[in-house]
């Protein structure tokens, strides 16, 4: 590690060049990751905060929460200790055009977020909304108006932050639910009225009429969330290709620097310096590169996550960047390597022209 510090001490220019390459890798790495953490948060968070332990779908929906057709009557279908209807609708406000998700139950169901204003929904079109939908300029006790629907809705309550496929959520009971969807369309039933899904807290017991209905666990559901999938497959496939260049970059660098100190390993290797010794300095410099840039490369981002605007969606899971950060300083070590088998292939005679 002394020689490979001096080293790096005294050509300050060359290992600089080689240690702002790891830094803009690693920063890219770890934006890309914050920002794919973001998007999958935006997209899966209002289904984790259900804290659902399965969901039922009907059978020909493949999987997908909106393309699934229930009906209030399927309720009693499932056999559970704790269950709740949900009815899914996507929307925009009148007059500003925001995106929302409405998502329609029962006042009592236990998939409810906990309110940090105001009060649950107790009336025909009354509604709460999540706080990120509150920041873009709504409070308790406006009205607005989503869609096609003509009666003003009431915000009632707020509550923390939650998102469905990146747009903002909104819940309120089955019954306006049911008119924001379906308008004024007749029903013969209350129990043939439709809704998406029926969520339980605990394990479901017993499904009747099985063979129509699906049964999902949460992270099941959320996989299958049209474009969760491949949006997180592309953002992971480019962080995976980073690591193979940081590889190819730093392994690069060091053969080159290698080959311009064959004269130098000549004479070490004349002094009766073993290979092993001139190898471990190479190895002792990656190290030193991988973790230089990589925390350099951490700090960068973390600041950057700071000044981001607010709409764009970035997560920082600081276990994942400890893992990204390890594989880093890995990759700089492997790229090492391919530097060690020159050196043993130095001849000290040649070397210094004998």
């Amino acid at each position: 590690m002394f020689l490979a510090l001096k080293e790096m001490r005294y050509s300050k220019l060359r290992f600089g060049l080689i240690i702002g390459m790891m830094v803009l890798i690693a920063y890219v790495v770890f934006m890309l990751s914050g920002l794919a953490r973001g998007l999958a948060e935006e997209f899966k968070k209002g289904v984790e905060d259900w804290q659902a332990e399965e969901i039922v779908l009907s059978d020909e929906a493949n999987k997908t929460l909106t393309a699934s057709q229930l009906t209030r009557g399927n309720i009693d279908d499932v056999q559970s200790s704790t269950k709740a209807p949900i009815g899914l609708y996507s929307g925009a406000i009148k007059g500003t055009q925001q995106d929302i998700t409405v998502f329609g139950s029962t006042k009592q169901a236990f998939l409810l977020p906990k309110l940090t204003q105001g009060e649950n929904f107790k009336n025909k079109n009354d509604i709460i909304i999540s706080q990120n939908l509150a920041d873009t300029g709504y409070q308790v006790g406006d009205k607005i108006n989503i869609g096609q629907y003509e009666e003003d809705l009431t915000i009632t309550g707020i509550f923390p932050e939650s998102y469905y496929t990146v747009s903002p959520v909104v819940y309120t009971d089955l019954e306006t639910w049911t008119s924001l969807k379906f308008g004024d369309q007749p029903f013969a039933s209350d129990e043939e009225k439709p809704i998406n899904a029926i969520a339980t807290e605990e394990k479901v017991t017993q499904v009747e009429n099985e063979e129509d209905l699906d049964l999902l666990t949460t992270p099941e559901l959320i996989e299958n969330i049209p474009g969760y999938s491949a949006q997180n497959l592309t953002l992971d496939a480019m962080i995976y290709f980073l690591f193979v260049t940081a590889t190819a970059v730093i392994g690069i660098f060091m053969y080159v620097i290698t080959l311009q100190k064959n004269a130098i390993f000549g004479v070490m290797k004349a002094q009766g310096i073993q290979n092993w010794f001139i190898a471990k300095s190479i190895i002792a410099q990656s190290f030193v590169i991988g973790i230089l840039g990589t925390g350099v490369a951490m700090i960068l981002a973390y600041l950057t996550s700071l000044v981001l605007p607010t709409a764009m969606p970035f997560a920082i899971i600081w276990s994942q960047w400890l893992l990204y950060s390890f594989v880093l300083v890995s990759v700089a070590i492997i790229g090492g390597l391919f530097s060690i088998r020159s050196v043993a292939k130095v001849d000290p005679i040649t070397a210094i022209g004998g």
